[in-house]
């Protein structure tokens, strides 16, 4: 067995060749989406374990929360109103809670065909977060790309806050990512500290404005982006490579928020790469602190939004 256990693999035949994925047990996470001979994310191997939060699912938030603590306003219930909530430290290095709750749990198959799997896991209750979700996700793949639906129920009995991301590394085929230009339309982005978490919003300025695309070649990010423009109904980042082939990573307007990180030492089966993680947010770091972007679902609720991956050639 897989370190990130059953390795659901996913097929459709496209106009320019197979359309392939691959799906891991663990956090749901995207392990490879290939149209025709073209990669669109990067694989970090089926006997390891996802480099760097590759291409994990972040419910019930993204990103980090400071020192894991948090108060809970809850009008509806006096005995939870005002309570301060622990979680666990799960970045200890920086001692903050990170990417949710569900990065180190198995997702149980609940719908699938040749082309396309849904993937469900449960949030339990416990400290911290004295919650019940279910949350899932569904990968089907389409001529050009992928089509990702997220989905969360509160099946619980308290109002939970909650937010959701995707953590997916973008590659544009054999293309070194130092030599892709990014386009990221976000007007502002958050400033952070030390532990990386939010000091303040500002407006975007020099070499971290992407929203004319900027090479990746000497830029250092881990910064989250918002303000972020709608085209034809969404919200559209891309990765550009020198001969115009373009990955286009296009979101619902929820997903108000999209992480750029570039991360020198990512995990692969032949050694460390450059690789570039471009994270769909609908909530920045420390949302259950800050209220940005937080969304909260009254018991028996259900809350729906997608992203999508598409391979455009010039």
């Amino acid at each position: 067995m897989p370190a990130t256990g059953t390795q659901h693999v996913l097929r459709l035949d496209g106009p320019d060749g197979p359309v392939t994925g691959v799906v891991a047990e663990l956090a749901a996470s995207l392990r490879r989406i290939r149209v025709g001979d073209v990669d669109l994310v990067q694989d970090y191997g089926a006997d390891a374990l996802p480099s760097g939060a590759s291409g994990i699912v972040l419910v019930p938030w993204p990103n980090r929360i400071r020192d894991g603590r948090w108060t809970l306003r809850s009008p509806e219930d006096p005995a939870l109103d005002g309570k301060p909530q622990q979680l666990d430290l799960t970045d200890p290095a920086k001692g903050n809670a990170i990417h949710g709750l569900l990065r180190n749990t198995g997702y149980r198959v609940t719908d699938s065909s040749e082309s396309a799997i849904t993937l469900s896991a449960t949030v339990f209750p416990q400290h911290g977060y004295p919650f019940h979700l279910e949350a899932s996700v569904r990968y089907a793949l389409k001529p050009d790309g992928l089509d990702v639906v997220l989905g969360v129920h509160n099946v619980g009995e308290g109002t939970a806050p909650f937010g959701v991301g995707c953590h997916p590394y973008l590659r544009v085929g054999d293309t070194d990512m130092r030599d892709l230009v990014v386009t990221v339309s976000g007007d502002r982005m958050l400033e952070t500290d030390e532990r990386s978490l939010p000091i303040r919003e500002v407006p975007v300025d020099g070499p971290k404005d992407l929203r004319s695309g900027a090479p990746l070649r000497g830029l250092d990010l881990d910064t989250a982006y918002t303000g972020l423009a709608t085209v034809d109904g969404r919200v559209r980042h891309r990765l550009t490579a020198p001969d115009g082939t373009v990955v286009e990573l296009a979101a619902d307007p929820v997903f108000g928020w999209v992480q750029v990180f570039t991360n020198d030492v990512y995990e692969t089966d032949d050694g460390r790469i450059d690789a570039v993680a471009l994270e769909p947010m609908t909530c920045p770091a420390d949302a259950f602190n800050s209220g940005k972007g937080l969304m909260w679902l009254t018991p028996g609720e259900q809350w729906v939004g997608g992203w999508s991956l598409s391979l455009l050639r010039p």
